[in-house]
């Protein structure tokens, strides 16, 4: 398994002489297994990231913050979306998440207020606190998978 960190994110911008808050776009390398805790937190330049597939975890606040990242699209190899994985993400409209995603942790997207819709995949059978505080939220497509919808998974 290759990991991507936060330590890898901070040696690719010394690279280029700017500091992480300043950087715009990323690929990430193939080969890459997992976006680990907090890899592009606080990127709140950041528009544009391209995940390869082979990815299949992006983890706890991997994209927290990334303020300017207004659409992403996530491969068929992911199946979990950690926790808080792109919270505070306020330009974030669009997101495709794909049929293989099992897990979409508590407040993985809370606080992107620019979310107009999402459609949660079959796959999903549990959604619990995800998108908290998604103000824009007006289109949301549920699978008959759901088991359970947590009590504050839409509050607004």
């Amino acid at each position: 398994m290759t990991i991507l960190t936060q330590q890898d994110i901070d040696n690719h911008c010394a690279k280029l002489n700017i500091s992480r808050e300043n950087l715009t776009e990323f690929v990430i390398p193939d080969g890459v297994t997992e976006i680990v805790r907090w890899a592009f937190r606080g990127c709140s330049a950041l528009t544009s990231v391209t995940i390869p597939n082979g990815v299949t975890e992006i983890g706890l606040g991997a994209f927290e913050y990334c303020e300017s990242l207004s659409s992403i699209t996530i491969p068929d190899s992911v199946t979990e979306i950690g926790y808080e994985a792109f919270r505070n993400c306020t330009s974030l409209t669009s997101i495709t998440i794909p049929d293989s995603v099992t897990d979409i942790g508590s407040e993985a997207f809370e606080g992107c207020t620019s979310l107009s819709s999402i459609t949660i995949p079959d796959s999903v059978t549990v959604i619990d606190g995800a998108f908290q505080r998604c103000t824009s939220l007006t289109s949301i497509t549920l699978p008959d998978s759901l088991t359970f919808i947590g009590p504050s998974t839409f509050n607004k």
